[in-house]
């Protein structure tokens, strides 16, 4: 835009010219000029950018060097990540993980190879967390005003934990190794077995695994913690898996000893024992809902190497409501595929008439001939109907204990290893304040 403004300088100038000396002629010149301002408009302009949140805090393919996470942000788990042989990864209290979404073989999952360690040490009060992306936690482990967005039946948005090691496992075939169901087998970090019972692959505790299980093929989903062959130095305890399509909590062989394990609502098995787990597991607490098969699925040697585990002090509650039972499964405990092991203080509740505690086949009937399979301290707390009625269909002990080759004395022995009881008694099953620190006892 210009503006012109017009500059008139009037000046006299005289003349002493006359007609006459005594009369001057004064002469009036005008002289114009043109100055010429520039004015300059300037316009704001504001421009959205998107801004990444995990710009620099992204968990992505192998992990080849020592990695701390930083517990002030929130960390994408971003497709398979593996902790590969001679790494550490160190997650500190309190840490939120989100896995972005995918199946197949593209499914967010976080694999610590043989060899490679976590130390994944939460507290009660600042436990990890690893979820999914659509879960909105914040840092610290607190929700918006309106709560959590996923529940209990939120399932399959991501993989899972896999924690492999080198201590031994019994394979078909007498193999030294095996790749861990979950993982393709191209990829030779999923390898699992070995011969060290004692293997280190670190220390897990206080952590929560939720919404996750998501599928790499039919059939073929990944457990919420799966433990291939891990050995007795590791750190295993305070754990909860909620949401899980799968299996909770799965021992595939190894030495490791874990302690209070919380699962609920699985799709599948809460806590599953394979290819002779001889480790211990003390001190868990199950929570079946309409999506649940077994709280306990217990299976034997899978090659000639045995093991024996021991589980004990641990709480099963049914799903059942008003009396029936929710879900198409939702067993109390199958022991398959000659199992060996001893189970002791054991509370089974709430669940309805017709579920069981079951051994499987003839080889499950010859270990516990043997002696190789035992029971001690089993309690039945049954069900009630909302007048506090305890449901009709309930049934005894021969019946809930379940030998299905008759080639046992499993059924009759009930009573000595079994009673039916009317309240948690002390001394069985799990103190349910261990998992004050859990999404469930803050959600449920």
């Amino acid at each position: 835009m210009k503006n012109f403004k017009l500059i008139t300088i009037l000046f006299a100038f005289s003349v002493f010219l006359a007609c006459s000396e005594d009369e001057p002629v004064i002469e009036y010149i005008t002289i114009t000029e043109t100055v010429v301002e520039t004015v300059v408009e300037t316009e704001t302009v504001e421009v959205e950018v998107e801004v990444d949140p995990f710009e620099d805090s992204t968990l992505e393919g192998n992990i080849t060097s020592d990695k701390t996470l930083d517990a002030s942000k929130i960390w994408l788990l971003k497709g398979r990540v593996s902790v590969v042989d001679g790494v550490t990864l160190t997650i500190p209290a309190g840490t939120i993980i989100k896995a972005a979404a995918g199946t197949g073989a593209d499914a967010s999952t976080l694999i610590i190879a043989r060899g490679g360690r976590l130390i994944a040490d939460g507290t009660a009060d600042a436990p990890i967390v690893m979820t999914s992306i659509s879960d909105n936690i914040e840092v610290g482990g607190t929700y918006p005003s309106n709560g959590p967005s996923l529940n209990v039946d939120t399932r399959g948005l991501w993989g899972g934990l896999l924690i492999l090691g080198n201590a031994p496992c019994s394979f078909s075939g007498d193999v030294t190794e095996l790749q861990i169901e979950g993982i393709p087998t191209s990829d030779i970090n999923g390898l699992y077995g070995g011969t060290d019972a004692t293997d280190d692959s670190g220390s897990v505790q206080y952590l929560s695994i939720r919404h996750g299980g998501a599928e790499i093929g039919e059939g073929n989903e990944i457990n919420g913690l799966t433990l291939g062959g891990v050995g007795s130095g590791t750190t295993i305890n305070h754990i909860e898996v909620l949401g899980n399509v799968d299996d909770g909590i799965e021992f595939f062989g190894g030495t490791v000893n874990a302690t209070n394990l919380l699962v609920w609502g699985q799709g599948d098995d809460a806590i599953d024992i394979d290819q002779a787990y001889a480790g211990t597991i003390d001190g868990a607490m199950v929570i079946l809902t309409s999506a649940s098969d077994h709280g306990f699925e217990i299976d034997g040697p899978e090659g000639s190497a045995t093991g024996r585990f021991t589980l004990k002090n641990a709480t099963v509650i049914g799903a059942t409501n008003n009396c029936s039972a929710e879900g198409v499964d939702g067993e109390m405990a199958d022991f398959r595929k000659g199992a060996t092991g001893d189970v002791l203080n054991i509370l089974f509740k709430d669940f309805s008439g017709g579920k069981d505690v079951e051994l499987d086949a003839s080889a499950d009937a010859a270990t516990y001939t043997a002696g190789t399979l035992t029971f001690e301290n089993i309690d039945i707390l049954h069900p009630i109907d909302l007048d506090g009625v305890v449901c009709s269909d309930v049934e005894t002990l021969d019946l809930i204990f379940d030998d299905k080759s008759d080639e046992s004395t499993f059924e009759s022995d009930a009573s000595t290893f079994a009673e039916i009881v009317t309240s948690q008694q002390e001394g069985n099953g799990v103190d349910a304040s261990i998992f004050s620190w859990t999404f469930y006892a803050n959600n449920n």
